[in-house]
């Protein structure tokens, strides 16, 4: 990576000092208010990924330390991994359903997600269903900040064995040692300066990652069965369910909910890197990469767990402590570098850049994907997420239950996109402002989808809410909660396809004929070679290219 002149790099930081985004209006959008060049659609030369590059991006996302804490929540529930595995299986394979077809729709239409689902739930609409989205992004990416902080203090101490003893000048009070301080920190600063990498060139560390990070599986997956002789009570155990309330087939839809939960939130945003796709996501194999690498991946965590309790007498689930009591420091210091790597690709592919695409699309005018991303990597430090770790049980049971939120979501998403109106969008009148466009429905509100939402949203809150506390008397109710993302899902679904088909039918949004953005090669209907830019676009491109310069 060379390095900026003075002069390159004040004219790459200067447009981010003004209080607006740098716009003018272009092919696209003509105000502010809804356009910026971050949330426009992608040019047709910045659509550059292939195949490999997703199945890269799916090893980034699943190998990471997130899905060690979901497999653990399962077999919670008392399944070993013979029960486990196929429920891994299963979760995944449904949510890779969800994910392929969201994915579709950006890929078609080269849009991010706060754009898309203008043509769902109106262009004010919109607006709500990004803020639930976004938090959850905003969340985990903080809290996992603490932990490629303990694998980064898991390296130090593999190269100076003294930092074990590194002195710790801070109050029990603080939940966080001085040591652990300072490795947070010390990650932050990478973890930082990758996510403000634009996306499309992060592809080579997802490449990376899908690189180094599987061997490290593969290695531990090896020594922990050689060390448990084929496998310890988690995989040769019996079925023992934990809950007094749920029986085993209770029990199996709760671990279900958990494992399509993992993804809830990406299933609903899967536009944002759909739209880099240089074949709009063709190829069934799209489908196989999530279920594939997450069961495959699944195994290395229940049977490095498994081998932990056989040399040290507990089950330990937290990657850290687990790699903290290796004998080799070699084995130690490698094992925790590819989980550092590991956790950046998942904190860039799951959190800060969602995220910064979902804050943009609120607040365009103001808020670009730069900017949203200098936030969250400062609020991953404000927000003290050592606490949140420490104390709040009840928050991370909230994040944990989210999908009871994003099942509803991705019903109305993929029920108007594929059934109502048949794949057919008008990319210009997702930018258009006022109540001439086809999007805005009533007064920016499409009331047909929020009814739906909250009908499958609604049944589900009392188990919600007894996810956080526990004490909560709501009769009945958990056992719905039990498979909140498949009902939510199913239910919304079929309300809203009842509601446009038969109660209260759209009209304005309906369009015979797709209006799509440029395609490279292709002919359009004006006999202009998409791809070819006119001299309107011309234009627009030189803009663009003098805001990069």
């Amino acid at each position: 990576m060379s390095f900026l002149s003075p002069k390159r790099l004040k004219a790459r930081i200067e447009p981010h000092l003004h209080l607006h985004v740098p716009f003018k209006p272009g092919i696209y959008g003509s105000t502010p208010r809804w356009s910026n060049r971050d949330l426009d659609p992608i040019p047709p030369e910045e659509r550059t990924w292939g195949g490999a590059d997703y199945w890269a991006y799916w090893c980034s996302d699943m190998l990471a330390p997130p899905l060690a804490s979901t497999v653990a929540s399962v077999m919670s529930l008392g399944f070993t991994a013979r029960e486990t595995i196929p429920i891994v299986f299963f979760g995944f394979a449904i949510c890779s359903i969800i994910i392929t077809l969201t994915g579709k729709m950006g890929a078609t239409y080269s849009i991010p997600f706060p754009v898309i689902i203008r043509s769902i739930f109106g262009m004010y609409g919109s607006l709500p269903m990004i803020c639930i989205r976004a938090f959850v992004a905003l969340m985990w990416t903080a809290i996992l900040t603490v932990q490629a902080g303990a694998f980064l203090q898991r390296c130090l101490e593999a190269i100076w064995p003294s930092f074990i003893n590194f002195p710790n000048k801070l109050p029990e009070s603080a939940n966080v040692t001085s040591a652990e301080l300072l490795c947070i920190f010390l990650y932050w600063f990478v973890q930082t300066a990758l996510s403000l990498m634009p996306i499309h060139k992060l592809r080579i560390l997802f490449l990376v990652k899908a690189v180094v990070v599987p061997p490290t599986f593969l290695a531990l997956f090896i020594w922990a069965a050689v060390v448990t002789h084929g496998g310890g009570p988690l995989v040769t155990g019996k079925v023992e369910i934990t809950s007094p309330y749920m029986g085993k087939a209770y029990s199996a839809l709760t671990g279900l909910n958990v494992i399509i939960g993992l993804f809830s939130s990406l299933a609903v945003n899967m536009p944002d890197f759909g739209r880099f796709s240089k074949n709009r996501l063709a190829g069934g194999h799209q489908f196989l990469a999530l279920p594939i690498i997450g069961t495959l991946g699944s195994l290395t965590p229940i049977f490095v767990t498994s081998a932990n309790q056989a040399l040290y007498g507990e089950f330990e689930w937290y990657m850290p402590a687990v790699i903290a009591n290796f004998d080799s420091r070699a084995a130690k210091f490698f094992t925790a570098l590819s989980f550092i790597l590991a956790t950046i690709g998942n904190q860039v592919a799951a959190g800060s850049y969602p995220f910064s695409n979902d804050v943009t699309g609120i607040w365009p005018k103001y808020i670009n994907i730069f900017r949203a991303t200098l936030f969250i990597s400062v609020f991953c430090i404000i927000s003290t997420p050592w606490n949140i770790i420490k104390n709040a049980a009840g928050l991370l049971a909230f994040l944990s239950g989210y999908s009871c939120l994003m099942g509803p979501l991705a019903g109305v998403m993929v029920t108007d996109y594929y059934i109502v109106k048949q794949k057919k969008l008008n990319i210009h009148a997702m930018y258009q402002d006022g109540p001439e466009g086809i999007y805005w429905y009533s007064k920016g509100f499409n009331i047909r989808a929020f009814i739906a939402f909250f009908v499958g949203v609604g049944p589900l809150l009392p188990g919600f809410a007894k996810s956080i506390e526990n004490s909560l008397d709501v009769g009945g109710a958990w056992k719905i909660y039990a498979f909140a993302w498949l009902y939510g899902f199913t239910t919304t679904s079929l309300v809203y396809w009842v509601i446009c088909k038969w109660i209260w039918p759209q009209t304005v949004s309906i369009i015979a004929d797709a209006v799509l953005p440029p395609q490279k090669g292709e002919v359009g209907s004006d006999g202009d070679i998409e791809g070819v830019p006119t001299d309107e676009e011309k234009a627009a491109a030189k803009i663009i290219s003098e805001e990069k310069a």
